[in-house]
C-alpha cells in the first residue's frame, strides 16, 4: 500500500495520489476535456488539469438521484454515519470547493505568505515585509538527492525535461491521455523576456543523475487591482511518481522560493485545479468540441442522451472561411499596436499582466505548433482586434489508431471594433482548420458572453487563482484578465 504524507494539501506538491476510482464496467463514458496549462506558480499537480464535460439535461441543468431516508435508521445513528464520511472524504482526496478545504488541514501552506481560507480580506498589500537578509545555502535535500540547475539551451537537457513532463506531470485518472509539451512549446513557456537559468530549478539522483524533480519560475509584470507588481509565475512544479513518498515538492517551493526572492521578487501569482488557503478567484473550463468524431473514438467525449454521431457532427460544424474582414496572422510589424490594445484593454480587469514590446513580440508572433495570433487591421490601416490560441496536443494511449488529441486553449481576444462573438468564432475556424481536435477557453475576462452561444460545454473543473505573499479582496472570474499556459 502506498504510503502517503500527513495531509491532503500535499496534494498541491505532487507527494500524495489519490486512490484510482474503480471504472464503471456498465459502459459509462468518459468525458475528459483538458484544462488549460499556466505558464505560473502553477503549482497544479498532476491529474488536476483536466475537466470533465458536465452531464446535463437538455436545458443544461444537472440532476441527480435523490436518496430516500430510511426512518428504520436512529438519527443519531446517522448523525454518526455523516461525521464518518466526512472524515473519510477529508482523507481521499483534493478539496475542490470552499467547503471541503474548510475540512482540511494545510501544514505547508499554514507555514507560508498566503491569506487563511477563513480570513476576511479587505486590505491590499504584501503579507510580510521584503526581505533584507536572503538565505544564500540551497535548502537541503532529501539524502541522494541534489540540486540542479538546468540550461535549456543544451538539446539534451531539454529533452531529459521534456520526458519527465510527459512521463510524470499531467495525465487523466485512467491513464488514456498525457499532455504533450513539445521541447519548443517548453522553450517558449519558460524563457520569456528577463529569463534567469537559476529560476529552472531542477533535482536530480546524486548516483546516476537522472532528472526526477522540477519547479520553474518566469517574471511578470502583473497589476492586482491599483498596484502593479514585479513578480514571478510559477509553473511546471512535477516530482517523478516513485518518488512522491521523499518530500521533495516542498524543498522544490522552498528553493525557487529563495532564488527569486536573491533577485529581490518576494510576489508570485500561480493558479491549481484544488482548493488551497487562499484562491484570489475561480475559473471555470468550457470545451468546443471541433473534430466530435474524433473525441467520441477516443472516448475523450461522449454522445448526448438521443444524439447520433451524425447528428452530432452537424451540430458542431463551422463554415469554411472566416467572417471579419481584414483579418489576418500577426506580424512584427503589429507589435506596437497589439501592445497598445491588450495594455489598454486589460485595464478593465482586476488582475492582469502588463506588457513591454518585448514580451508582446515573445507571447504572441505566431509560432508553428505553439502560438497563433490573428489580428484584424481596418481599411485605414489600423489594428482594432486580436485574437490568440496556443497549442498543447495530449498523447492517446493505448488505442489503436489515434496516437495524439490536438486542443488549442485560448489565449487573450481584444476587440474594440470586432463584435467578440464574431471574432471568436473565426477563432474556432481557424483551429478547425489547423486540425485541431477540440478549443478549450475559461470563463474569465468577457468569456461568459460567447461560450454557450459557440457551443461550448461547461466542464466539471475549476482553476483557482492564488497571490503569494500579498493579500487583496477576491475577484470574480469575469474580472481576472490572466491567462497562465
Amino acid at each position: 500500500m502506498r504510503k502517503r504524507l500527513s495531509t491532503p494539501k500535499e496534494v498541491l506538491q505532487g507527494i500524495w495520489e489519490p486512490k484510482r476510482k474503480r471504472r464503471n464496467r456498465r459502459g459509462k463514458k468518459r468525458s475528459l476535456i483538458l484544462e488549460a496549462p499556466s505558464p505560473t506558480l502553477h503549482l497544479i499537480p498532476r491529474r488536476l488539469k483536466f475537466s470533465r464535460l458536465q452531464n446535463t439535461t437538455p436545458s443544461g441543468i444537472r440532476f441527480q438521484r435523490e436518496q430516500p431516508w430510511n426512518p428504520t435508521i436512529p438519527m443519531q445513528k446517522l448523525q454518526d454515519i455523516q461525521r464518518a464520511m466526512e472524515l473519510l472524504s477529508a482523507c481521499q482526496g483534493p478539496a475542490r470547493n470552499i467547503d471541503e478545504a474548510a475540512k482540511r488541514r494545510y501544514q505547508f501552506w499554514d507555514t507560508q505568505p498566503v491569506p487563511k481560507l477563513n480570513e476576511v480580506i479587505t486590505s491590499h498589500g504584501a503579507i510580510e515585509p521584503d526581505k533584507d537578509n536572503v538565505r544564500q545555502e540551497p535548502y537541503s535535500l532529501p539524502q541522494g538527492f541534489m540540486w540542479d540547475t538546468l540550461d535549456l539551451s543544451n538539446a539534451e537537457v531539454l529533452k531529459e525535461l521534456y520526458t519527465l513532463l510527459n512521463e510524470n506531470y499531467v495525465e487523466d485518472d485512467d491513464n488514456m491521455f498525457r499532455f504533450d509539451y513539445s521541447p519548443e512549446f517548453l522553450l517558449w513557456a519558460l524563457r520569456p523576456p528577463g529569463w534567469l537559468l537559476q529560476w529552472h530549478c531542477g533535482v536530480r539522483v546524486s548516483s546516476n543523475k537522472k532528472l526526477v524533480g522540477f519547479i520553474s519560475a518566469i517574471p511578470a509584470n502583473i497589476r492586482i487591482y491599483d498596484s502593479v507588481k514585479k513578480m514571478v509565475e510559477i509553473n511546471f512544479l512535477c516530482v517523478h511518481k516513485k518518488l512522491r513518498s521523499k518530500r521533495v515538492a516542498p524543498v522544490l517551493i522552498r528553493e525557487i522560493t529563495r532564488r527569486v526572492n536573491l533577485e529581490g521578487i518576494f510576489q508570485a501569482v500561480y493558479t491549481a485545479g484544488v482548493v488551497l488557503p487562499k484562491p484570489v478567484a475561480t475559473c471555470r473550463y468550457w470545451h468546443r468540441s471541433l473534430n466530435p468524431r474524433k473525441l467520441v473514438e477516443v472516448k475523450f467525449s461522449h454522445l448526448s442522451r438521443n444524439m447520433t454521431l451524425q447528428r452530432t457532427m452537424k451540430l458542431y460544424r463551422l463554415p469554411d472561411v472566416t467572417k471579419t474582414s481584414g483579418l489576418r496572422p500577426m506580424e512584427p510589424k503589429d507589435i506596437k499596436a497589439v501592445r497598445e490594445l491588450i495594455n489598454t484593454y486589460l485595464k478593465q480587469f482586476h488582475l492582469a499582466p502588463v506588457m513591454d514590446e518585448e514580451e508582446v513580440a515573445h507571447w504572441f508572433l505566431p509560432q508553428e505548433h505553439i502560438i497563433d495570433t490573428f489580428v484584424v487591421e481596418s481599411s485605414s490601416g489600423k489594428l482594432t482586434d486580436f485574437l490568440s490560441f496556443y497549442t498543447l496536443p495530449s498523447t492517446v494511449m493505448h488505442h489503436p489508431a489515434h496516437k495524439s488529441l490536438k486542443a488549442a486553449y485560448s489565449f487573450y481576444n481584444i476587440h474594440t471594433e470586432t463584435p467578440l462573438l464574431d471574432l471568436m468564432n473565426d477563432a474556432l475556424i481557424i483551429a478547425k482548420l489547423k486540425g485541431f481536435d477540440v478549443f478549450n477557453a475559461l470563463d474569465l475576462m468577457e468569456n461568459k458572453t460567447f461560450l454557450e452561444k459557440l457551443k461550448f460545454g461547461i466542464g466539471d473543473g475549476s482553476l483557482q487563482y492564488y497571490l503569494y505573499n500579498w493579500r487583496c479582496p477576491g475577484t470574480d472570474s469575469e474580472k481576472v484578465g490572466l491567462v497562465l499556459q
